[in-house]
């Protein structure tokens, strides 16, 4: 019997069930139709991934570009003048776009190739860790076996990343409101209290259920932010000295801090692929006047802006922070660092999301009859983990830093053109290979990213350690440490079944560029 008298099978041949057809006929003949070549799968399973997305709570291109503007603006701006310092007026500019652009690209190819993966996968969308496991079990052979621990690899590493910044987030927010309230007060008010006073307030905001009813929250912290840096800029241009009193490029020697501060504070990759799953059009989300790339100019355009004035007006007597130089008795330098504060404070539930969605997707099956109890439940244990963790060690910036500078270099620019030479891997690397040589220019950064961000955290760890002003407080957190750590452990394992979206960015390493002054102060006295 051939295969066109192959028996009937509900109503159809086996061959009607296999092949699309276009409804029509010829002397009742059925015509089928068949594209790609003939391939018969390829044919039957393609599809338009954005045609075929389905949200609940869909987010505008506008309301993308607002969190993107947030993931990316947060107080590593701050750091930029001292960025700048390391490397001069004419060399900062330059360099910071040379970063930008590198940053930029790496998110960019995760999004291309999340789009190439929908529609070999048939998938509508997919997290960081979706795109790292489809990337190997649809590349080349030799990359199947990689699948698992490519997804694990990503999945526990943005969540310590992102859970332990948040921690950073909460002792960030305490310092500035304390700075202010110590000079009115006359003492200096214990950070762990101030810290314990925003539990509350932090949990309510990790109640707001998605990224759609957080995008008034990014709007908010955008104008604080734009407040902030409005009077700050106003201090930065007021009475500043000629040019030529400035370095226009600087010792060599003290480059690697300019690079360490610069990427760490741009970097944004954990919060890409959150926002491009929840478009309502995700193809927006690319291309040259894409949501990503408008979002990243104007970052861009900000960060040498604040770094080239800041530079420009204090030169050597630049602090870590640019709002540590402003004259703390007035009342506009003060409102800085509340409006710095409270723009953090609202960073908080972006970081947190990427969390809550890795931590949420590895146990709602087992809650599938109390989903909005066990979900909340979940927010509100986080959140006190996460606070406890900054009460316990209010000196855990530096070790965010380091935690930062690792997963930072291997999760935001090696992963990514990992993903890409898998992903078009039978499809070739362009004329003369040129996809490979460009990603070796990125591995190299990333090496240089993850060598010097690491020895700057380590050198401030070791200042804590061998300070005698900090040797009393490291000892007693020593033991809620213990606690801490505990907990969070607990928390992480909650990851190692997760099989939902993943989140993306980066305000990421705010805290490493805030604290890059020591070493910053040892490259240059070297």
């Amino acid at each position: 019997m051939s295969a066109m008298e192959t028996k009937p099978r509900n109503g159809s041949t086996e061959l009607e069930s296999f092949l699309p057809h276009d409804n029509s006929s010829v002397n009742v003949i059925t015509k089928y139709k068949i594209s790609n070549g003939n391939d018969l799968e390829l044919a039957n399973t393609e599809f338009d991934p954005f045609k075929s997305r389905h949200l609940e709570h869909p987010v505008s291109d506008c309301d993308t570009l607002t969190h993107l503007l947030k993931a990316s603006l947060g107080t590593g701006i701050l750091s930029m003048p001292a960025a700048f310092y390391a490397s001069g007026l004419v060399l900062g500019i330059f360099s910071t776009i040379l970063v930008s652009v590198i940053c930029t690209h790496c998110s960019y190819i995760l999004v291309v190739c999340a789009h190439e993966l929908y529609k070999k996968a048939g998938k509508t969308q997919m997290g960081f860790a979706d795109i790292a496991e489809e990337a190997c079990l649809r590349g080349p052979a030799w990359g199947k076996k990689f699948a698992g621990s490519a997804r694990q690899l990503v999945l526990v590493g943005i969540f310590v990343t992102y859970f332990m910044t948040c921690s950073c987030y909460a002792v960030i927010v305490a310092k500035n409101f304390n700075y202010v309230a110590n000079h009115y007060l006359g003492y200096t008010v214990e950070i762990r209290i101030t810290i314990a006073l925003l539990l509350i307030p932090l949990i309510l905001l990790a109640y707001v259920p998605n990224l759609k009813y957080l995008a008034p929250v990014s709007m908010l912290a955008n104008g604080f932010m734009a407040v902030g840096l409005g009077i700050t800029m106003y201090y930065l241009v007021a009475d500043i000295p000629p040019i030529s009193e400035r370095k226009l490029v600087a010792d060599i020697a003290t480059f690697p801090v300019f690079f360490s501060i610069t990427i760490f504070a741009i970097e944004a990759i954990g919060v890409v692929m959150p926002l491009e799953n929840n478009m309502s059009r995700p193809q927006h989300f690319t291309g040259l006047c894409g949501v990503l790339n408008q979002g990243m100019s104007g970052v861009t355009l900000v960060y040498i802006v604040v770094g080239f004035f800041g530079y420009l007006k204090y030169g050597d007597g630049i602090k870590g922070s640019v709002t540590l130089n402003l004259p703390i008795e007035q009342y506009a330098a003060q409102a800085v660092n509340i409006l710095i504060g409270g723009a953090v404070f609202c960073t908080f539930g972006l970081q947190f999301y990427v969390c809550l969605d890795i931590a949420w997707n590895g146990i709602k099956k087992r809650y599938a009859d109390n989903e909005t109890i066990a979900q909340y439940t979940l927010r509100t244990v986080m959140v006190v983990v996460c606070v406890s963790i900054g009460i316990a060690v209010p000196t855990i910036i530096p070790f965010v830093s380091l935690i930062g500078a690792f997963c930072f270099s291997l999760l935001g620019l090696l992963v990514p053109i990992g993903i890409e030479m898998l992903t078009f891997w039978e499809k070739g690397f362009g004329r003369y290979n040129w996809k490979i040589v460009k990603n070796i220019v990125v591995a190299v950064t990333a090496m240089l990213a993850l060598i010097f961000g690491s020895k700057s955290a380590i050198e401030e760890i070791v200042m804590m350690y061998t300070s005698p002003s900090n040797s009393t407080l490291l000892s007693n957190s020593t033991g809620l440490l213990a606690d801490g750590v505990g907990l969070l452990a607990n928390t992480t394992g909650l990851v190692s079944n997760s099989t939902g979206l993943l989140a993306n960015s980066t305000d990421l390493f705010d805290g490493a560029a805030l604290f890059n002054v020591t070493a910053l102060a040892n490259a240059t006295s070297s």
